[in-house]
């Protein structure tokens, strides 16, 4: 989705919400100053499909990247 830095300042919690679900990119005077992107929303849906049978969640996408990176350092 993309919005002017005018309607994102004028309606912030809605698009925090919002960022949840989409990537929201701001423009001001037509160019882009950023993208807010919530990488969890691409760890589940990068997932679909390839893990059939298996109920992950965002907690469990986490906490598998976190073993990866940290191995036994990661405590929950």
């Amino acid at each position: 989705m993309t919005i002017t830095a005018t309607e994102f300042k004028n309606n912030f919690g809605k698009y925090l919400k919002l960022v949840a679900t989409e990537d929201i990119v701001v423009t001001k005077n037509g160019k882009t100053i950023g993208i807010f992107h919530n990488p969890c929303v691409d760890d589940i849906s990068s997932l679909k499909g390839c893990l059939k049978g298996l109920n992950l969640d965002k907690n469990d996408v986490r906490e598998m990247r976190l073993r990866d990176k940290y191995g036994e350092y990661f405590n929950d």
